[in-house]
This record gives C-alpha cells, sequence and structure tokens, in this order.
C-alpha cells in the first residue's frame, strides 16, 4: 500500500515556506489572504509538519532548512 500523501493545505504551506518575502508583514498577509489561516495557526501546521516523515519526502530542501532553523532557535533558548 503506498503511503499517504500530504493534503493540500499541506502542500501549500510548504510552498509558501520556499518562497521569499520583501517585508515585514509580507509574508502573514501571504498566510491570511492564500492560506485563510491566522499566522499562530499556520506556524503551528508547519512546526506539526517538520516531523511529518510525509513532508520530509514531498519537499526535503525546505523541510531539513526548517529542521535546521528550528534546532538553532532552541539552541539559542
Amino acid at each position: 500500500m503506498e503511503p499517504e500523501q500530504l493534503g493540500e493545505r499541506e502542500r501549500a504551506v510548504l510552498a509558501l515556506e520556499r518562497r521569499g518575502f520583501p517585508g515585514p508583514g509580507a509574508k502573514e498577509r501571504a498566510i491570511r489572504e492564500e492560506l485563510g489561516l491566522a499566522p499562530v495557526r499556520y506556524y503551528q501546521l508547519l512546526n506539526a509538519l517538520l516531523d511529518d516523515e510525509r513532508a520530509l519526502a514531498h519537499d526535503p530542501v525546505t523541510v531539513n532548512r526548517l529542521r535546521r532553523v528550528r534546532e538553532r532557535r532552541r539552541g539559542d533558548r
């Protein structure tokens, strides 16, 4: 049996993370307008995706980059 694929929302979250944003507020505006999510909910979903092997299989470059950022931030605390 083939492993379950990421849903449309999960793929959209990863796609948004691949993009660059011109200034402060631009990313939050894109989160609200394109995904219809509050930024807090977006970051909760993103954090869960970083621990999801399906996300790693779908977009290893983005997931590994974000995992490194998360680990660095945890180390700073």
